[in-house]
């Protein structure tokens, strides 16, 4: 760690933010783009110079707090903090979604039947796909714990299967959310109903395949050295990131899924 007089981390001028800040504007520009045209030309550009762009400016954090030596106590602390106060502002986002849902389902209109589901719409049976996703999703916030466990421990051999078997089951839960879309009877046009219930499990599911390529990049950081037994915010972030998903979708278990059938 180079010799300064102050514990906090002045980093260098660097390419990254106004490279990732240009790539999100051009998929988003190019979203629209799609939406009107149907090409999806300049959205998939777009996202792929974001995921470039944003896995080099997080490697340059990995780098500066692991091999550089540049992240203090001082400076872990506020990343813990930015890290709880994004998963707060989460917390929001997905607060508004279960608002739309009460606002509708509890004093359904005449638009809706009078009822709830609306009339027209067969809700997904909860005990059959959407109870094999809970019961998923739950097993691998056990395996996640276990796995820093491990770490603590220092047994390497916990730590790498255990955060391995999250990771597949974060794939699995992902591609059983697919195959119950492929599946279901009703779409995002079907009334509010429709509306909600995509918009916000479809959310939770990108919120789900994140949080599965965040415990990837920690077990492989873990692999290369960049973990102390002192020093692994990512993998407690990435944890904290992964119960977050746990708890959302025990909510819309509750509400979209038993609830509403």
């Amino acid at each position: 760690m180079i010799n300064q007089n102050h514990p906090f981390h002045l980093v260098f001028n660097s390419p990254w933010p106004i490279f990732t800040g240009s790539s999100v504007l051009t998929m988003l520009i190019g979203t629209v783009n799609w939406m009107c045209t149907k090409s999806p030309t300049m959205m998939n550009m777009g996202l792929l110079l974001t995921i470039f762009n944003t896995s080099q400016w997080w490697r340059d954090v990995s780098r500066e707090s692991s091999y550089q030596g540049y992240h203090s106590n001082l400076v872990m602390n506020g990343l813990r903090w930015g890290m709880i106060l994004f998963i707060t502002s989460e917390i929001l986002f997905f607060f508004s979604f279960f608002w739309s849902f009460f606002h509708s389902s509890l004093a359904p209109n005449l638009e809706l039947g009078l009822m709830w589901p609306p009339l027209g719409i067969a809700a997904i049976n909860p005990f059959q796909v959407p109870l094999l996703n809970t019961s998923v999703l739950l097993a691998s916030g056990v395996f996640v714990t276990w796995a820093h466990h491990g770490l603590i421990e220092q047994n390497n051999k916990i730590m790498n299967t255990n955060m391995m078997v999250t990771v597949v089951m974060g794939l699995y839960f992902t591609s059983l959310q697919a195959w119950e879309y492929w599946e279901s009877s009703y779409s995002m046009s079907d009334s509010s109903f429709g509306s909600t219930f995509f918009l916000a499990t479809g959310f939770h599911g990108l919120h789900v395949l994140v949080g599965t390529i965040f415990l990837l990049v920690s077990l492989m950081r873990h692999n290369l050295n960049m973990y102390s037994l002192n020093h692994h915010l990512g993998l407690e972030a990435s944890i904290w990131y992964w119960h977050f998903v746990d708890v959302v979708w025990l909510f819309l278990y509750s509400f979209l899924y038993w609830w509403s059938y």
